[in-house]
């Protein structure tokens, strides 16, 4: 008998597999719908040789050095800092927007100062934030909204940002200097080959079994075990007795040319003129030298794998109802995006899982296992 079985096998059930075995020395069974470990972060090396992600670029930024050095167990760290350009008025300028993409958009020469001022005037108040369109608008005006965020976010979710709650445009930052870094986490980097590399070293241990190919629903009541984790989508879980809960799904179309460098930088954003959102080059991402190159276009689309809980707050409401059926459940535990229906950057997935499995520990009644590198788990931030 297994004494957990975890529904995953991406950064949720990965990492609380790993910390279960190796510090709880519990025996753990974990399975995946899929054909591989690692979930949406999995990469292999395609017919050219050139190392791709096969679910679009994941890119690793923390601010939390406790899940960094966790992670660093099972992984050589490559610095790397990911910078993006949009495609607007036909030019590459630098996003989020900063003093480099007003002065290039506009053809100004202005100082930190002044940009801050031209972004107030151009700021229009709101009385209430409440959308997506609220936030930019208070934040840049109306002119760059619709250059920078309008387009983009109609393809990438399927509605206007004025039926969008204000969460998924809060977290994209207006600068008044020239950090053109995409994120500004202290730690910022790629596993040096790889995230399936890193993923394989992880589970490599052997109080863990990993099944792929694998439902959960098909092993119930054949394969033994004590408690569960689940990482997968909630309402699954429960049979959409509720209803589905939506979510934003994408098509990745990969290219690869004869040529060593595609376009400037690791991606490139098109908010307005093209059916994709995004290209990403690889190799800016991975620092693989080849004398060719593979680039990923970025569909959005509405069926598929789910990748991108939809925030509105009827699907909010449907979620808390299928949060309180597994509140009432004792032996299964739902961590991770799917399952709590919320989107988190990987730190905060690991975070996530690493702080489930403190709480287990600590309800076990066992204290050791709960701290990482001689630190205490810091609380989740979202």
């Amino acid at each position: 008998m297994f004494d957990y079985l975890v529904v995953g096998a991406g950064f949720a059930g990965a990492v609380i597999a790993e910390r279960l075995a190796s510090q709880a020395g519990k025996k753990v069974l974990i399975i995946d719908k899929r054909n591989h470990i690692g979930g949406n972060t999995y990469d292999y090396y395609n017919s050219d040789g050139i190392l791709v992600h096969l679910y679009g670029p994941h890119i690793f930024h923390t601010n939390c050095k406790e899940i960094y050095d966790y992670l660093g167990k099972f992984t050589t760290w490559r610095p790397y800092e990911h910078r993006v350009l949009a495609s607007v008025d036909g030019m590459l300028v630098p996003i989020p927007i900063n003093l480099n993409t007003i002065n290039k958009l506009y053809g100004t020469q202005l100082c930190s100062a002044e940009v801050e001022k031209f972004l107030a005037d151009k700021a229009e108040k709101k009385d209430r934030i409440v959308t997506s369109e609220d936030v930019v608008i208070s934040k840049v005006g109306k002119e760059l909204y619709e250059k920078f965020f309008k387009g983009y976010t109609k393809k990438q979710w399927g509605l206007d940002p004025s039926e969008l709650d204000a969460s998924v445009a809060a977290r994209i930052p207006t600068r008044i200097n020239r950090d053109d870094r995409y994120f500004t986490d202290t730690y910022q980097a790629m596993p040096l080959h790889g995230y399936t590399k890193m993923f394989e070293k992880m589970l490599c241990h052997p109080r863990i079994k990993v099944m792929l190919n694998t439902d959960y629903k098909e092993i119930k009541g054949i394969i033994p075990y004590k408690e569960m984790i689940y990482t997968g989508p909630i309402d699954y879980f429960f049979d959409n007795c509720y209803g589905k809960l939506p979510y934003r799904s994408l098509e990745f179309k990969f290219e690869t040319i004869e040529t060593e460098c595609f376009q400037p930088t690791g991606t490139v954003n098109y908010p307005n003129e093209h059916p994709y959102t995004r290209v990403t080059e690889f190799k800016y991402l991975t620092g693989q030298k080849h004398p060719k190159t593979t680039m990923v276009y970025e569909y959005p689309k509405e069926e598929g794998d789910p990748y991108y809980p939809v925030p509105r707050p009827e699907n909010a409401e449907l979620y808390k109802k299928y949060q309180a059926l597994a509140d009432e459940m004792d032996d299964v535990h739902f961590v991770g995006r799917l399952a709590t229906y919320k989107y988190y950057n990987m730190d905060q997935v690991v975070a996530q899982s690493l702080t489930l499995f403190k709480k287990i520990i600590a309800s076990n009644g066992q204290e050791n296992g709960t701290q990482i590198n001689g630190h205490r788990l810091p609380a989740l931030q979202t």
